[in-house]
């Protein structure tokens, strides 16, 4: 079995192409910054998963995500290798999206995408957002130890 669920931000706003022929299909690329549940000194806080998606999916994405929202992916891995200019053999992951979500409020995401604009994810905390009227509150930073689980 090959199944990925993914959360992550978008690192960048989605990059739409359009494939050749009679029936042009939508083919968009984005990277999600999934944040890492085991972090080493001196290594970066997340991992950076590319992510292809096509069709109507691929017009969604165009249409709706912006660099810096929190979204929800499902799909599958996919390897690959080719040649390049210089004649050395690349190899490819990348995760074809099958289902996506947004996995925050839209007030949510517009304050993280405004603080995540132009940085680098991994050198930045997600700012915890207001509620947004669905009867959830935000924990506090600094609570963790006073939470009797963890």
């Amino acid at each position: 079995m090959n199944k990925v669920i993914l959360m992550g931000r978008l690192t960048r706003d989605p990059e739409i192409r359009y494939s050749q022929g009679e029936k042009a299909t939508a083919v968009a690329r984005y990277t999600l910054a999934v944040t890492k549940s085991f972090k080493r000194e001196g290594e970066p806080d997340a991992d950076f998963i590319n992510c292809v998606t096509f069709g109507r999916s691929a017009e969604f994405a165009e249409k709706y995500f912006r660099q810096g929202i929190r979204i929800v992916v499902c799909g599958r891995i996919q390897t690959g290798s080719y040649v390049n200019k210089d004649g050395v053999k690349v190899y490819t992951t990348d995760i074809v999206v099958d289902e996506q979500e947004f996995a925050e409020s839209k007030a949510a995401s517009q304050n993280n995408a405004a603080n995540y604009a132009g940085n680098n994810f991994s050198e930045n905390k997600p700012v915890p957002s207001a509620a947004a009227g669905d009867g959830f509150m935000n924990i506090p930073d600094g609570i963790d130890e006073e939470l009797p689980f963890s």
